[in-house]
């Protein structure tokens, strides 16, 4: 059977668990990852967790890794056979990853993260962080303390919370790399390194959908975390809203309500701080858009959207982004990974406001 739980596998860094983690994986089950690093590197990889049910040389359930390269083995690894540090640092660039398992009744199974040696930071942010490689918890740190770590690929969607918003940091208990995803310092299809500061606690942290992940609410803590997009002794200049010069669409809704009044939902009315109802695309148009035009070329680093609430529960669920330097040859964004469109995730409601970032961000005058 296929014992691959979440896989994202790139050329740097990685991300990579067995099938239902952290819930318990299944029986006579196998999964086999190969991974490779650019010529002239080496792999490191961090151990997130590693609880395969216990037996005699691992023979039930075990976790096996093999250089090809130089032909040395790591392992077997299960419960009562688990690796003694957890950073393993190999001499190549290339690591075949084995997990089996036969029949078993417990065992959350095995999380596992990498990168290349041009990362030595990777997740040893803290003395918690060397148990765990995505949590950045450490109490015995000052109150303000700034640090840097590598963040793997593939890290948005392993188990765990985030509490707090890029605005006010987030709870120190919060799975750090994930926090770094729903911030906007780095994409999760390529990781990165991220640079943070842990601060005083706050008494609440407040709910934020960002970057296709939601946060939750969270109560007072300790410590925060905050990241910074440039450096921690430098002020983020890139969280400058950009002044609208211009709106246009493909369409507008002119509308008549119940009482023979006309309300235009037209483009102008689509900026983030205007009151009452919104921009609405002509009902039943196919492939509506908005054209935002910034008078000038900017570097525009992401987009806040949200819903009009005034009568109407209108809200777009998801959108492509193109931009143009002359309004009339228009680019699409693809993101970091430079293969497909990328979509946003936008809004769950009319109410809310949810941000995605651009990485890399885009220079460009007109945005649609």
């Amino acid at each position: 059977g296929n014992g691959c739980g979440h896989t994202l596998l790139t050329p740097h860094s990685g991300t990579l668990s067995s099938k239902n983690y952290p819930g318990t994986y299944p029986n006579h089950t196998m999964c086999c990852w190969r991974l490779q690093a650019p010529p002239g590197t080496s792999l490191l990889l961090a151990f997130g967790d590693v609880d395969l049910e216990p037996s005699e040389h691992c023979a039930h359930s075990s976790l096996l890794l093999a250089d090809p390269q130089t032909g040395t083995a790591y392992g077997p690894y299960c419960r009562n056979s688990v690796p003694s540090a957890p950073l393993l640092v190999t001499n190549s660039s290339t690591v075949t990853v084995l997990f089996n398992s036969t029949s078993h009744r417990s065992g959350r199974g095995l999380l596992l993260s990498y990168a290349t040696s041009q990362h030595p930071g990777m997740g040893a942010a803290s003395p918690e962080t060397q148990r765990h490689p995505w949590h950045g918890g450490n109490p015995d740190s000052p109150l303000t303390i700034c640090f840097s770590v590598y963040c793997p690929a593939g890290c948005k969607d392993i188990h765990g919370d985030i509490w707090g918003n890029p605005s006010q940091g987030y709870r120190d208990t919060s799975v750090l790399c994930k926090a770094a995803v729903h911030a906007g310092v780095i994409a999760d299809e390529l990781g990165g390194q991220v640079t943070l500061s842990r601060e005083k606690g706050i008494t609440l942290y407040e709910s934020a959908f960002a970057n296709g992940l939601l946060s939750k609410r969270g109560s007072l803590s300790e410590k925060r975390l905050v990241f910074h997009k440039v450096c921690c002794l430098l002020s983020p200049a890139c969280d400058d809203v950009l002044e609208v010069v211009a709106f246009n669409a493909s369409s507008w809704w002119h509308e008549v309500d119940v009482l023979g009044q006309d309300r235009a939902w037209v483009a102008e009315r689509a900026a983030l701080s205007t009151s009452g109802h919104s921009w609405a695309a002509e009902p039943d148009t196919e492939a509506a858009w908005l054209e935002l035009d910034l008078g000038t070329r900017r570097n525009v680093t992401g987009i806040i959207t949200k819903g009009s609430s005034e009568q109407h529960d209108y809200y777009v669920t998801s959108y492509h982004v193109s931009s143009s330097r002359d309004g009339k040859n228009w680019r699409p964004y693809r993101g970091s990974s430079g293969q497909e469109d990328k979509v946003f995730e936008g809004n769950a409601d009319s109410q809310g406001e949810v941000s995605n970032t651009f990485i890399p961000p885009i220079v460009t005058r007109y945005i649609r």
